[in-house]
């Protein structure tokens, strides 16, 4: 394996990108001059509509490097030929890389991260991302399947603050948990049967917070590999709470 200075630097820089496509996501990104843009591919078989105009326009203004494809070349990089509309954008997200290639890292103290399992609302993800960042999560576990992906939606949920955030990416949730959890870290799923709480969970090993989909909860697959289950107090006859909200309760918790 090529563990020279020079490759891991060239992993890192790749690991940090995220591919956006579709033509209306993409001509908003070039009109937000606050996003890292990194480079924009086109498909050679575009038409030159009012579109596709204005956005080869926004990247030569911003000197953004151009790249044409034939139609497999693109769906290569947009890994969506369905949805792509001939138009892709990599974007340089200083805090975007691997869930693996964190736990191979050594850590100071014990991490604390969120893991995102079926969240599927572009809404409540960029909430999930400005709550973990306003109260000092280390990182979110963000599968590239069964859950919203980052796009312009959730980048304007999140308020800016994807940018100052650790998205660390998988392919699949559960396999990778079960890594955390063999290297020592407790894996929490959130359940209002559970005898320990939020408060009653220590701070001295690295935990994750297993976050389930909007309406079905956590997977059979995630909760089979957890650790622990948490509940969080509630009163009046309440039995949940909206997840932007729990991952807000968490994100704060050490917080008076």
């Amino acid at each position: 394996m090529n563990d020279s200075p020079e490759y891991l630097k060239k992993r890192a820089f790749f690991d940090s990108l995220l591919t956006i496509y579709g033509r209306k996501p993409v001509l908003e990104a070039l009109e937000d001059h606050s996003l890292p843009v990194h480079k924009l591919h086109l498909a050679d078989s575009n038409r030159k509509d009012q579109l596709i105009t204005r956005i080869e326009q926004l990247a030569s203004a911003r000197n953004i490097e151009i790249a044409h494809w034939d139609r497999k070349g693109l769906s290569r990089i947009s890994k969506n030929a369905r949805q792509d509309q001939g138009v892709a954008l990599d974007l340089a997200l200083p805090h975007y890389g691997s869930a693996e290639t964190f736990l191979e890292t050594p850590h100071e103290k014990p991490f604390e991260l969120l893991a995102l399992d079926g969240i599927t609302n572009p809404q409540n993800l960029g909430m999930i991302i400005r709550s973990a960042c306003a109260g000092g999560i280390d990182g979110i576990i963000l599968p590239r399947k069964g859950c919203a992906q980052v796009d312009p939606l959730v980048i304007k949920a999140s308020v800016g603050t994807l940018f100052k955030t650790r998205i660390l990416r998988c392919d699949q949730l559960a396999p990778v948990l079960e890594k955390f959890a063999v290297k020592g870290a407790r894996v929490c799923a959130l359940s209002s049967h559970a005898k320990d709480t939020l408060r009653t969970i220590g701070d001295d090993k690295p935990t994750i917070f297993v976050l389930g989909n909007e309406t079905h909860g956590v997977s059979t697959a995630v909760e089979n590999v957890c650790t622990h289950r948490l509940r969080i107090p509630m009163q009046n006859g309440v039995e949940s709470l909206n997840v932007a909200i729990t991952a807000a309760l968490i994100s704060f918790r050490h917080q008076h």
